[in-house]
């Protein structure tokens, strides 16, 4: 049994003329006709009363019409689905993030890619860059959202957003008058920071940068999350070299000033190219990528101006 003769008979059922039939369905009459005969054969009762004037539904005819109604529409829900599902309109996706970009980047993205994409079901997970890799190579994560570099050869990457690194003081800070500030400023001065395992590449950045300017930055307090690091800024414990987008998060005495000669912070999208539940092409994944690169370009954008 093929579509095309449900389609036939529903025409019929409701054209209740052969001639209206086959003009509403583009064949001619005769094969309207051959088509109904056929499934009629098919099923093995008679299901239309053939008369001079119009056509009449049997009884089992007037049931066949219902299931043959809801075996159309649902296969025609089903095409929609799949050419959604080939768009990437429909799904599952497990994204992962570090910490830092809960901040500044991923609400921006998550709201948007929802917006468009409101039957793809995204699930994120707060993981370390390292975390991100290991999640990407068993397949529990479809793409990762993190700070260059990327390590695993077998991991691909796309560029997002490139962010320098600013200096965050004390509201009440000598510093804090400078409308901008050279590195050399903060030789001397305590610094709040990460432990070098938890971030090892944005640490030796860091370390590099000042070494370049002749000191060792003096690490006088350690923490884990970017909030309680600021926090301790305002506190007065130290200062901190953020990305500029932290920025938005406004803690009160807490200031921020640009560097000159900051190290720029590429943050990417990563993926593993043989993925074992999903292409890398797969058209969810380009989806989100897109909606990424494009969310975070209007920021880099607004920065700039």
């Amino acid at each position: 049994m093929e579509l095309r003769h449900l389609r036939h008979f529903v025409a019929l059922a409701e054209e209740e003329n052969f001639g209206r039939a086959a003009e509403r369905v583009f064949v001619v009459q005769q094969a309207l006709s051959n088509s109904i005969k056929n499934l009629e054969d098919e099923v093995g009762v008679p299901l239309v009363l053939r008369t001079t004037r119009r056509v009449q539904l049997t009884p089992a005819g007037r049931e066949f019409l219902e299931g043959a109604r809801l075996t159309l529409a649902q296969a025609t829900q089903t095409v929609e689905r799949t050419r959604r599902a080939a768009r990437g309109e429909v799904g599952r996706l497990t994204v992962g993030f570090v910490s830092g970009l809960a901040f500044g980047g991923l609400p921006e993205i998550v709201r948007k890619f929802r917006e468009l994409y409101p039957n793809v079901s995204v699930d994120l997970r707060e993981l370390t860059a390292q975390e991100q890799e290991a999640a990407l190579r068993g397949g529990q994560v479809d793409v990762g959202l993190m700070l260059l570099p990327v390590r695993d050869p077998n991991l691909d990457s796309r560029a997002l957003w490139r962010q320098p690194l600013v200096a965050a003081l004390p509201s009440g800070h000598a510093l804090a008058r400078k409308r901008k500030l050279k590195i050399s400023d903060l030789a001397g001065e305590p610094f709040v920071f990460f432990p070098r395992q938890l971030r090892a590449t944005y640490f030796d950045q860091v370390m590099r940068w000042c070494a370049g300017a002749g000191f060792t930055p003096n690490v006088t307090q350690e923490a884990i999350e970017i909030p309680t690091l600021l926090s301790l800024v305002a506190a007065g414990v130290g200062v901190f070299l953020p990305i500029a987008f932290f920025e938005r998060l406004a803690l009160p005495g807490v200031v921020y000033r640009p560097v000159d000669g900051a190290p720029v912070v590429e943050i990417v999208a990563v993926w593993q190219r043989s993925n074992p539940t999903r292409s890398p092409h797969d058209p969810i994944v380009q989806a989100f990528l897109g909606v990424a690169q494009a969310e975070l370009g209007e920021q880099v954008a607004a920065h700039d101006r």
